[in-house]
């Protein structure tokens, strides 16, 4: 799919405690990601999760703790607090959220942006630049659509377009911030099967952000789950998404068995609505009005 990742292929962080304006929300975390893996990080709102996926990007720095590029017990790991901007960002790359939208710029120039490691101070030229870029772009489905202008796109387009950005970078590591927001069915399963594209043919190491628990157990090797700001659970997703678990991390009875179609794991909140059947609520209320 695309150009073999650069060498360093895995990104841990090790004992991070992580806060704002002096108040940790992260605490003690660790969390490795390997080359060939999707590993998932999930949890409640204010779990920490994005937090810490900000900080293995290196957009939030850690009160204590470390960042490696390579193993804990690698004696070659590279500390990724210590690299210089352009040096990390050929090894890491991130699509955060939320971008501002570029005006008078066309889809192809915007992911040309990730280009910007492999470019000198003068503009010296970036020969695999181009052939980059538009495999980046037939990955993720926007090549027809390159001459257009950004501002022009539907919230789905632009967020391919800004992922097509991201693997132009062609870095060893991808981290996606909840790339599943504001794309429809369709794209939604686009995205994560691109994830494992990436992870199986490319052995990118491949870190996420999700909300939605199914689509983690769909499509991740490894699920972190943080809970107060800690990694109350780590493993295959058989092992985290159970229904003990994620009751007592998202303060809601779960339920979890398996899709009989798919075979997948399936994963429902029980409400307090959740067992009402059609009719139910009628009859109750009809008698009461007699």
């Amino acid at each position: 799919m695309l150009p073999a990742p650069r060498p360093a292929t895995e990104l841990h962080g090790v004992g991070l405690d992580l806060g704002y304006h002096g108040v940790d929300v992260v605490h003690g975390a660790g969390v490795r990601l390997r080359s060939g893996f999707v590993t998932a990080l999930v949890g409640p709102n204010g779990s920490g999760k994005s937090t810490l996926l900000r900080a293995l990007a290196r957009l939030h720095r850690p009160r204590s703790g470390q960042i490696l590029i390579g193993g804990d017990r690698d004696p070659e790991a590279l500390d990724a607090l210590a690299l210089t901007r352009r040096e990390f960002a050929r090894r890491v790359t991130l699509l955060a959220q939320s971008r501002p939208v570029p005006v008078g710029l066309s889809v192809r120039d915007v992911v040309g942006f990730g280009r910007h490691p492999y470019r000198g101070r003068f503009g010296r030229e970036d020969v695999a630049g181009p052939a980059v870029v538009a495999r980046a772009m037939e990955a993720t489905r926007v090549a027809g659509i390159g001459d257009r202008p950004v501002d022009e796109l539907s919230g789905g387009q632009l967020q391919r377009v800004w992922l097509a950005c991201c693997l132009a970078q062609d870095t060893g590591v991808l981290l996606l911030d909840e790339p599943t927001n504001h794309l429809d069915l369709r794209y939604q399963v686009e995205m994560l099967e691109l994830m494992r594209d990436l992870a199986d043919d490319d052995q990118v190491a491949v870190g996420v952000v999700l909300h939605d628990l199914e689509h983690a157990a769909a499509v991740a090797d490894e699920v972190a789950l943080l809970a107060d700001g800690r990694v109350r659970a780590a493993g295959p997703p058989e092992a985290v998404l159970t229904g003990e678990i994620l009751t007592a991390a998202y303060g809601i009875e779960v339920a979890v068995d398996h899709d009989p179609v798919t075979e997948s794991l399936r994963i429902r909140p029980v409400g307090r609505h959740s067992t009402r059947r059609k009719g139910t609520a009628t009859a109750g209320s009809a008698e009461e009005t007699r």
